[in-house]
């Protein structure tokens, strides 16, 4: 299912702080990750409960982030690409924090989240991504992820990285990179 992403600023003028540019690029990524989980259950995979499926929104995020830093790296010098994507990261474990709290309880989540994210970061380091995008071995990385997550031996689960790699990562590359280059522009 296609959502409609806003990403053009109000007064267009006016210069965005990297806190203001992480934090709209995180709420972009939390709409794309909770949709792309919607639509997994949608195409029939099976969450066993909401702790499943917040995982599977983790691995989206950090896909998301990784995408993110690799679009904005020729767009901004280095030091404000870090404060974007430090803010970026930072205000997507606090949306992670408030949701899983919600549905799990207290509890350190968003501290998860950002060990999470810090562990895929060494992964997907090794991985391509160029003007095309994400590498092959990128977009398989997210769907193995999910896959783990998710668990192979369930009938049902057991194509979900199909889904991801060819379906769903492509989707939110696309989407994510229009919504970079408006905010940027």
């Amino acid at each position: 299912m296609a959502i409609r992403i806003k990403s053009q600023w109000h007064d267009e003028d006016t210069s965005r702080s990297a806190e203001e540019m992480g934090g709209a690029i995180a709420f972009i990524a939390w709409r794309l990750a909770l949709d792309k989980a919607i639509t997994l259950h949608g195409k029939n995979f099976v969450y066993e409960n909401d702790e499943q499926r917040l995982a599977v929104i983790a691995e989206y995020l950090c896909y998301e982030a990784q995408v993110s830093d690799r679009l904005i790296h020729g767009m901004v010098d280095n030091e404000k690409r870090v404060a974007i994507i430090t803010a970026l990261v930072m205000k997507m474990a606090e949306h992670f924090q408030d949701n899983a709290s919600d549905l799990l309880g207290p509890g350190d989540h968003g501290d998860r989240f950002i060990e999470r994210y810090n562990q895929r970061s060494g992964e997907y380091a090794e991985f391509n991504f160029d003007q095309q995008g994400p590498s092959y071995p990128f977009l398989r990385h997210l769907g193995f992820e999910i896959q783990q997550v998710m668990g192979s031996e369930e009938h049902e689960n057991r194509w979900v990285i199909d889904q991801v790699m060819d379906v769903d990562a492509p989707e939110i590359y696309k989407q994510l990179a229009r919504a970079v280059r408006n905010l940027f522009d």
